[in-house]
C-alpha cells in the first residue's frame, strides 16, 4: 500500500481534533474506533474479508504500512475468524497515540506541549495544514448534502463517525440534527463499514454478540443500516465522558 493516500484511522483521527484546543473529541470511543477503522483499511486493501460477523484473514500479504501490518499479522495469528465486537474490545493501549505520532512525522499534525493544573505535562496537537480536515470534511458533507451513495471509503468514515459520537462535534446543536442523522444513514452504504461500526457501538453499550444463525451472506447485510444477521441500526451509542489529552499518558 502506498503512501499517497491516507488511510482511515488517519482520517477518522483528524476528524476529531479540535482546530481549537488541540485535543481529540470522544477520546475513549475513538480508540475503538481507529481500532475498527483498521478493520475497515485492511478490507479495502483485500486483506480480510468479513464472515458473518467474524473478521477473515483472505491475503496475509503485508501492506506495507506498519500500524496496519501489526494488525494483520495479530488477525492471522489468530488461525481463525475472530468475531469483529470482540477484535475491537481488545486491548488496544497507545493506539490512538501511535497513529498521533505518525501524523506528526508526516507532518500534518505538530506536537503542542504544556501542563495540567500548572504540573502535568500534556501535549496538544495542532494541524498543520488545515485543508486537509476541510477536504475530509467536504466529503462527509457532500454524500449527506446530495444524498448521492458515497464511495466505500467515505462511507465507511461516516459509519465509523457515527458510531463513536462523532456527530454532535462535526454538526453540533439543534441546526446539526438532521446531519447527524443523515450521517447515521450513511452506515448502509458499506457492507464493512457497517459491520465494524456495529460492533463499535456495540463494545461501547457492553452488548454480548452471541453466534448467530440464518445470517445473510458474508458482507452483505439483510437491509439498510442492518448487521449481518442481526437487528436493524439501533440509535446513537452511549456517549463517553467528553474532554481528554491527546497523549495516552493523560486523558
Amino acid at each position: 500500500m502506498g503512501r499517497s493516500r491516507r488511510t482511515i484511522p488517519e482520517e477518522l483521527l483528524l476528524l476529531a481534533l479540535d482546530p481549537t484546543t488541540g485535543t481529540t473529541a470522544q477520546p475513549q470511543s475513538l480508540d475503538l474506533g481507529l481500532a475498527g477503522a483498521q478493520l475497515v483499511e485492511l478490507a479495502l486493501a483485500g486483506r480480510i474479508a468479513p464472515d458473518g460477523d467474524r473478521i477473515a484473514v483472505v491475503v496475509p500479504r503485508p501492506t506495507g504500512d506498519p500500524t496496519l501490518d501489526s494488525a494483520l499479522e495479530l488477525l492471522r495469528r489468530r488461525g481463525a475468524p475472530v468475531r469483529a465486537v470482540h477484535w475491537i474490545g481488545g486491548p488496544r493501549l497507545g493506539l490512538r497515540q501511535t497513529y498521533l505520532s505518525h501524523l506528526e512525522r508526516c507532518g500534518m499534525v505538530h506536537a503542542v506541549p504544556g501542563q495540567m493544573c500548572g504540573v502535568l505535562p500534556t501535549t496538544r496537537y495542532q494541524a498543520t495544514d488545515t485543508a486537509i480536515s476541510r477536504e475530509i470534511r467536504s466529503r462527509l458533507d457532500c454524500a449527506i448534502r446530495t444524498g448521492v451513495p458515497p464511495d466505500p471509503r467515505t462511507a465507511a468514515l461516516a459509519a465509523l463517525a457515527h458510531a463513536v459520537g462523532l456527530g454532535k462535534h462535526l454538526y453540533p446543536g439543534n441546526e446539526g440534527r438532521s446531519s447527524r442523522s443523515r450521517l447515521r444513514d450513511l452506515i448502509r452504504h458499506d457492507p464493512m463499514g457497517g459491520l465494524v461500526a456495529h460492533a463499535v457501538m456495540d463494545v461501547q453499550n457492553g452488548v454480548a454478540v452471541q453466534p448467530r444463525r440464518g445470517t445473510a451472506p458474508a458482507g452483505r447485510p439483510a437491509g439498510p443500516g442492518a448487521r449481518p444477521g442481526a437487528e436493524p441500526a439501533r440509535g446513537v451509542p452511549m456517549q463517553p465522558h467528553h474532554g481528554s489529552m491527546a497523549r495516552a499518558a493523560v486523558h
